[in-house]
């Protein structure tokens, strides 16, 4: 590919990359999530677009750089319409643009709904093996009939193969109906039961994903749980501030999470301080703290979403696809260079390398100065 080409990957080509590849893409989210946890990396805070007219409409911007070796920035462009499912579309739709973190030119634009669905699928596939901590569940509950959870599903049944029951609930039945079809043939001999209520689902899973479009929390009640289940909070404003309270609650991102009227954002508000939350999943892998905070508290995740999973994911994509032969180059993207002297850019980095040299001779001196001889 020429060095001003672009890759272009369509929701097909990504789809297909990324097949059967559930165990890799949770490796890939854990070292996305310990590079993160060890300063190799820089993100800052998503920006929401709304919408004045309906306040269940977004779309946003997830910027990132990811080094630890992968030496990636990009941007992640996603929107949320709910609407849409009455439209006979998807609510979620994105971009993902990964730019060259040497040179800053973008260098390849993949379709990102997928990619999205994926790495937060994968994300709580790792929540669940660690949270765990060793304990095996044969049934979990799926809170949310939708892209999300069919992916996080998949992911589950791969990470923690002693499931062999899902229990499904979604507040429209015929839509529940249609997600047991669906999960229905993603193992052979897989249960599917659809819940009648929240309460019975709770009851029959020690391992419960929320992963609804809720714009304020609508659940006040997780006593129907056996002691020591763990709830994957996917879509973050479900929970009341008291049950987030009563829980051992982990994130992704602690001052990523708290914003924008998520449960945890609410839980602070309630009561002036982060001191609930106990840590992050990277915390546990690292080893900083241990998987549970004991055996009988309800472990919480609340994963805020972080653009370094989806440049993480998008990379290894970008790599398969070039392996493969796969995707849409497009060459001469970019304009040609504006007044381009190779002359003068190679007396620039001269006198450039001039200073550093400068600063370097006269270090010793200064730290003398400071008495750290």
């Amino acid at each position: 590919m020429a060095k001003d080409g672009i890759l272009i990957l369509k929701g097909r080509e990504v789809n297909a990359l990324l097949a059967n590849r559930e165990l890799e893409l949770i490796r890939i989210v854990q070292s996305a999530y310990e590079a993160h946890a060890q300063g190799e990396s820089s993100l800052p805070h998503s920006t929401f677009l709304r919408f004045p007219a309906d306040a269940g409409n977004r779309i946003i911007a997830l910027p990132a750089y990811l080094g630890n070796g992968s030496g990636i920035a990009g941007l992640k462009w996603v929107s949320s319409f709910p609407g849409n499912r009455a439209r006979g579309i998807d609510r979620a739709s994105a971009v993902v643009i990964l730019n060259s973190a040497t040179t800053g030119r973008p260098e390849a634009i993949l379709e990102g709904s997928v990619i999205s669905a994926k790495r937060t699928a994968a994300s709580a596939a790792l929540a669940a093996q660690v949270l765990q901590s060793g304990q095996r569940s044969d049934s979990a509950g799926l809170v949310g009939c939708g892209v999300i959870n069919y992916e996080i599903a998949r992911f589950l049944l791969v990470a923690c193969p002693s499931i062999k029951t899902l229990v499904v609930y979604d507040k429209l039945k015929e839509r529940a109906d249609r997600f047991k079809e669906k999960c229905a043939e993603l193992v052979t001999g897989l249960q599917v039961v659809v819940a009648e209520d929240l309460s019975t689902l709770l009851r029959r899973s020690s391992l419960v994903s929320f992963a609804t479009t809720a714009i304020e929390p609508h659940v006040s009640d997780l006593s129907a749980c056996a002691p020591g289940s763990t709830i994957l909070h996917i879509s973050l404003r479900d929970l009341t501030p008291e049950v987030i309270l009563a829980g051992d609650n982990i994130v992704d991102d602690l001052d990523h999470v708290s914003r924008a009227q998520t449960s945890i954002h609410l839980t602070e508000q309630f009561i002036g301080n982060r001191d609930f939350v106990r840590g992050t999943l990277s915390d546990i892998t690292l080893g900083r703290i241990p998987g549970r905070k004991d055996r009988h508290t309800l472990a919480i995740f609340s994963p805020f979403g972080l653009g370094i999973l989806d440049l993480a994911v998008s990379k290894f994509v970008c790599e398969q696809a070039r392996q493969q032969g796969l995707g849409t180059i497009i060459e001469s993207f970019l304009p040609e260079p504006w007044a381009f002297d190779p002359v003068e850019a190679i007396a620039a980095d001269k006198a450039e390398d001039a200073k550093i040299m400068s600063r370097e001779e006269r270090r010793p001196n200064d730290l003398q100065t400071n008495g750290q001889a």
